[in-house]
């Protein structure tokens, strides 16, 4: 019994292991998704990447992701917005030219920056003109773009979208939490 104990785990162990270095994002939820951040080296090509599409200081803003029922909640807010009102007016722009090009399926700044296997991506792209609602809104510190749609699949997308943004920014993006209200300022 306890031979076979061992080797279970033993063999436990090493599919996960396995699992591990082949990550398919397509069918992980949050949490899974969650606890495989990024590697450092993707995470800064994601960076250098965001430089050419985002025109604000990434390192000077925080991105916060919340999954919601109906889709998600994507911000942007400047760390010290007090001694940057550049930052803000330039995160501003960014996140209405994206909500437009969004809702217009222009999904070119995601591939760009995340590449054209980026979860949720194919499925927000197929997305009919209006399927998806976004809303902008300004922020003290910044902005936010609010996702929603009845539609199962794409709310499926959303989150998937939300999680390899969380991933891939690593330490310049974070989850909110749709449960406790308004979001946190980092």
């Amino acid at each position: 019994m306890f031979n076979i104990t061992i080797a279970s785990f033993v063999l436990l162990v090493g599919t996960g292991a396995v699992h591990a270095q082949v990550m398919d994002h397509s069918r992980m939820d949050h949490g899974a998704h969650m606890g495989t951040p990024a590697s450092d080296q993707r995470q800064a090509a994601v960076a250098q990447r965001g430089k050419g599409v985002m025109p604000f200081d990434l390192a000077a803003t925080t991105h916060i992701f919340t999954q919601t029922a109906q889709g998600g909640v994507q911000q942007v807010v400047v760390k010290q917005a007090n001694n940057a009102p550049e930052q803000i007016k330039l995160t501003r722009l960014h996140l209405q030219e994206i909500r437009d090009q969004f809702l217009k399926g222009d999904f070119s700044g995601p591939t760009r920056i995340h590449g054209q296997d980026m979860p949720g991506l194919a499925a927000l792209k197929a997305a009919s003109p209006g399927e998806i609602s976004i809303t902008y809104k300004e922020l003290t510190d910044g902005a936010e773009l609010s996702y929603a749609t009845p539609n199962a699949d794409l709310v499926s997308a959303l989150h998937k979208w939300i999680d390899a943004q969380l991933s891939d920014h690593g330490k310049d993006a974070k989850a909110g939490h749709a449960a406790h209200g308004a979001m946190q300022k980092p």
